[in-house]
C-alpha cells in the first residue's frame, strides 16, 4: 500500500480503534505523519513529483509505526529524545537528504 492510500480507516485497523470518537485526531496524526516522513528523507509528498513518498511502500509501515506511537502516547517518545529504531531504520534507508 502507498502512503497516499492510507486512510483514516487504514489506520484506525491498525491502531484497533472500533469508534469514530477520535477521527480528527487521527487526521491531524495522519497528515503529521506524511509530513515527518517527508522531511526527514527528504522525499517529497507530492504525488506528481518523481519519485515520491508512494515510490516507496516500505514507508507506509513507518507511517503506521508513527502514528501508533503519537496515538498511544500523545506525544512522539515521551521517554526519550531519540526515534523509534523500526521507522528510523525504515526512513534511513530512503533518507536523501543526509548531511
Amino acid at each position: 500500500m502507498k502512503i497516499s492510500e492510507v486512510t483514516i480507516a487504514n489506520l484506525k485497523g491498525y491502531l484497533n480503534v472500533f469508534h469514530d470518537d477520535d477521527d480528527t485526531l487521527l487526521t491531524t496524526i495522519l497528515t503529521a505523519c506524511r509530513a515527518y516522513i517527508s522531511a526527514h528523507t527528504g522525499i517529497s509528498a507530492d504525488i506528481t513529483v518523481t519519485p515520491n513518498l508512494d515510490s516507496y511502500e516500505d514507508l507506509t509501515m513507518a507511517l503506521y509505526v508513527l502514528a501508533s506511537e503519537l496515538y498511544d502516547n500523545r506525544a512522539y517518545n515521551v521517554e526519550a529524545a531519540k526515534n523509534s529504531p523500526v521507522v528510523e531504520a525504515i526512513l534511513n534507508i530512503h533518507s536523501v537528504n543526509l548531511l
